[in-house]
């Protein structure tokens, strides 16, 4: 039991807020592009492949990224008692869990079409190099949005088998999402992390994080939008988009960076926001 408890603090499945924001934008591209008066099944096996994907690439990232922070982590408040860096899971064992989770990943992966096959494993680079980008740019959340939000892609190759210029609209939007997200996430570490010369968004506009936050979240509204109208959404779906510009103002309005607690209730709200722009596109396509 002791073990397990170690397994799933080190995977974070206790909190899955992380596997839920990768799987949310898997969820929207699967939803653009399939035609709902097809089969359902398909829809919801593929739903449940891309949970599935979801889960165990973010547990195996979270193994990852501790392995490459561990050294981090022990100077950082919220992350000294991790696992790996209190010492508890050696790195040799951490290795095994990340591969067996790898694994099956694969298993899962290989149940798509070849095309989503070949771009998945294309985006394994980014996967695995995001925990060092901290060392070398301000920009880390750049890459993860770059990497976490790669699923849109593959959700639509996996029902068109191409790739068109409205997933990768969707695509560019979704990352600005994350880019503003984890920004907020990264203000609960950012004494830490100016002390131990770790570099972040975070960081880099903490003078002004409010105007970086509403450049940000502009630009995925503004995807948003677009989507719409190339895919030829109903007038329901944009009378609906008040919904997440609402929850994205309100984000930036009630941000206190020097509030811990509200940066990781607004960084967690984004689940929400997720499943409301999910619901706004199934309307979109049904009604």
């Amino acid at each position: 039991m002791e073990n397990l408890k170690l397994f799933i603090q080190l995977t974070r499945l206790d909190r899955p807020i992380g596997y839920m924001l990768l799987f949310w934008p898997c969820l929207w591209g699967l939803t653009i592009a399939y035609d709902f008066e097809r089969n359902l099944n398909t829809y919801f096996f593929y739903l449940i492949l891309f949970f599935l994907g979801s889960v165990l690439m973010r547990s195996a990232g979270c193994i990852v990224n501790d392995m490459a922070d561990r050294n981090y982590d022990k100077k950082v408040l919220r992350t000294k008692n991790r696992p790996i860096a209190s010492g508890r899971i050696s790195i040799m064992l951490a290795f095994f869990y990340a591969s067996f989770l790898c694994l099956l990943a694969l298993v899962v992966l290989l149940q798509f079409n070849k095309l989503t096959i070949y771009f998945a494993l294309a985006s394994m680079p980014l996967a695995f190099t995001y925990p060092y980008m901290k060392r070398l740019t301000y920009w880390p959340q750049l890459f993860l949005g770059i990497t976490f939000n790669y699923g849109l892609l593959l959700g639509w190759i996996s029902v068109q088998e191409n790739l068109t210029f409205e997933p990768i609209i969707f695509y560019v939007g979704a990352i600005f999402w994350t880019l503003g997200y984890d920004t907020i996430y990264g203000y609960q570490d950012i004494k830490d992390d100016e002390i131990i010369g770790v570099k972040s968004t975070s960081i880099k506009f903490k003078n002004n994080p409010k105007k970086f936050l509403s450049l940000c979240y502009v630009i995925t509204l503004i995807s948003i939008i677009i989507i719409g109208m190339l895919m030829n959404l109903n007038n329901f779906y944009f009378l609906f988009l008040i919904l997440p510009a609402m929850h994205l103002f309100f984000q930036i309005k009630t941000l206190n960076i020097k509030d811990d607690n509200s940066c990781l209730k607004i960084f967690k709200s984004n689940n929400m926001l997720g499943l409301i722009i999910f619901i706004n596109l199934l309307i979109g396509k049904q009604i």
